[in-house]
């Protein structure tokens, strides 16, 4: 006896209820065609993930029902199938206090997913355990089930396997699983959309082995692909036997039909799939980032892509990446050189331009530059040039790219890295302006990792090598002063990345940090910055997250604050 699962491990846009719900029934009838009994969709598939405040509005959960009963009844016809769907259910009536006390025109919701069988719903399922840290916020949206699914699928010899329902979190806590396994699971699927940052894949498959040595039941992980403003979703579901191993894994930040059988022997389940194989820290940061601006572009209507190419680390890695995503047809650059632009940023500039084949144009700042400290001469009268000046450089091409984006439509992708976010060594209303921040969540340190991996790799096929050998060796400036560097205001990266890693994204007070053996003077500094520049990171553009904690959704701090620690 053989049961055929297959999970569609799809790329869904938030609010498309039409066409999120063209892409299930497809995926079903290619399900259904290859005798498959129960196909999983990932979390909330009829409206995306996650689309906030629209769970706000009625008629938005209107037209999530409304996909929903599409679904069934375009897979009406397709015998012996059990669609999974997720998506958000209205509940009867409020059932705590916190709830009751909500707006009455708010609808009071579950986070849910039905089964669906041949166009009838045989069961529906309310996610219990709501994650409310990180990125996510679904308390703020949903109300908790609290009971578990557990349904009946015949298999096409017409035996019956129960298989046991759960959501994402539920799957993090002992309960549901333990709870579905009581109740008679034989097999535990779990739908998600799960965000993405670095480590989370092995993360999700050494928690997801530990449901499993504990009930003793395999379990397959559906999950979602794409990216949503700043976060993306990998995809690599998988399969885990009930002795804990990997019995298959889909490929990562691509879409996918994934298929496992589950054949019943007398000493449990033998389960046959295909089985992608792991990536390293680089390939997954580089897939999430070409994925994060294709998917973003793209979803949103952006015909291209437009950035200010310096001849630095940061804009080439930006760029490489936006050519992976977009192709060299849909990407321009422009070099914007002032009168501290040293010629061999022009000459690397212009060759990376050339091994991508995007458009280069070149626009000099001199004298916007001249004009500009001649309208302040009598203001500025007397005193020094400081970063003033360097500032109006920044703003000058900020305002350059900005008119390019106005007049041709594409999206002005601005460079700047986490180090830069973190410690404000970046310009408002210049290097930052723009529509989306790349690297926005990506360490100095990483930049160099990333690009000496892509200058290994081809992936997509838009050539070997693209960014030239001497953009990656020398020292990192910003070209605003004669001879400047950046570690002429700055920590060597080395140790500000680890410093903002320590106190920014794993909470370490800066004693703590001083006992590792940093420096005193360099943990001072850095935590000034980072608190001193948090009104800047407020007006930055959104941009792609990819560690645990980016300054993004992750990162809530006042502006305003007395606290030093």
């Amino acid at each position: 006896m053989t049961l055929s699962i297959c999970v569609a491990q799809l790329n869904f846009v938030v609010g498309d209820m039409v066409g999120n719900a063209q892409k299930i029934i497809e995926a079903a009838h290619q399900a259904h065609a290859k005798g498959v009994r129960l196909l999983l969709t990932p979390e909330l598939a009829t409206c995306g993930y996650a689309a906030e405040d629209l769970f706000l509005r009625p008629a938005f959960i209107d037209a999530c029902d409304d996909a929903l009963k599409a679904i069934a009844s375009a897979t009406a016809g397709l015998q012996g199938l059990h669609l999974v769907v997720g998506h958000p259910a209205r509940i009867a009536e409020p059932i705590n206090e916190a709830v009751r006390d909500r707006s009455s025109s708010v609808a009071q919701l579950h986070n849910a997913a039905s089964v669906l069988l041949e166009g009838q719903v045989k069961a529906t399922y309310a996610k219990r355990r709501l994650p409310n840290y990180q990125v996510f916020d679904e308390r703020r949206y949903f109300v908790p089930g609290d009971e578990t699914c557990v349904f009946d699928v015949p298999t096409a010899e017409g035996e019956t396997v129960r298989v046991g329902l759960l959501i994402c979190e539920d799957a993090w806590f002992e309960e549901p699983a333990a709870d579905a396994r009581r109740a008679g699971a034989e097999i535990l699927a779990v739908i998600n959309a799960s965000p993405f940052h670095t480590g989370k894949g092995g993360e999700r498959e050494a928690t997801m082995r530990q449901r499993v040595l504990a009930t003793g039941l395999p379990l397959v992980y559906a999950h979602l692909v794409g990216g949503q403003d700043e976060i993306v979703f990998e995809g690599r579901s998988f399969v885990l036997s009930a002795d804990g191993a990997l019995a298959g894994r889909a490929v990562s930040f691509e879409e996918a039909l994934f298929d496992c059988s589950f054949t019943r022997q007398s000493h449990g389940w033998d389960i046959a799939s295909s089985t992608d194989r792991d990536h390293s820290q680089e390939a997954d940061l580089w897939h999430a980032l070409v994925l994060g601006v294709r998917d973003y572009l793209g979803k949103n209507g952006f015909p291209g892509a437009l950035l200010g190419l310096s001849g630095g680390i940061d804009s080439a890695l930006v760029l490489a990446i936006a050519v992976d995503a977009l192709g060299k047809d849909r990407v321009r650059t422009v070099m914007m050189p002032s009168p501290y632009t040293a010629d061999i940023s022009w000459l690397d500039a212009r060759e990376m331009a050339s091994r991508l084949g995007v458009r280069y144009d070149e626009i000099s700042i001199a004298p916007q530059f001249e004009a500009f400290k001649a309208s302040l001469a009598d203001e500025f009268a007397g005193l020094p040039e400081d970063t003033t000046e360097e500032n109006l450089q920044a703003r000058i091409r900020g305002t350059l790219l900005m008119a390019l984006s106005n007049k041709f439509g594409s999206i002005v992708l601005t460079t700047g890295n986490k180090s830069e976010m973190a410690t404000g060594y970046c310009t408002l209303y210049g290097d930052m302006a723009g529509g989306f921040a790349v690297i926005k969540d990506v360490a100095k340190t990483m930049v160099f990792k990333l690009a000496r991996w892509r200058n290994a790799h081809d992936p997509y096929g838009t050539g070997a090598n693209p960014i030239p050998e001497r953009i990656i060796t020398r020292p990192p400036s910003a070209e605003l002063r004669p001879d400047q560097k950046d570690q002429d205001s700055l920590p060597d990266y080395a140790v500000l990345d680890a410093i903002i890693e320590l106190y920014m994204e794993n909470d370490r007070s800066p004693a703590e940090i001083v006992a590792k053996g940093f420096h005193a003077a360099d943990v001072d500094k850095v935590v000034r910055l980072i608190r001193i520049n948090e009104y800047k990171r407020r007006q930055a553009p959104v941009g792609i997250r990819v560690t645990h904690r980016s300054f993004g959704k992750d990162w809530r701090y006042p502006i305003t604050s007395k606290y030093r620690a």
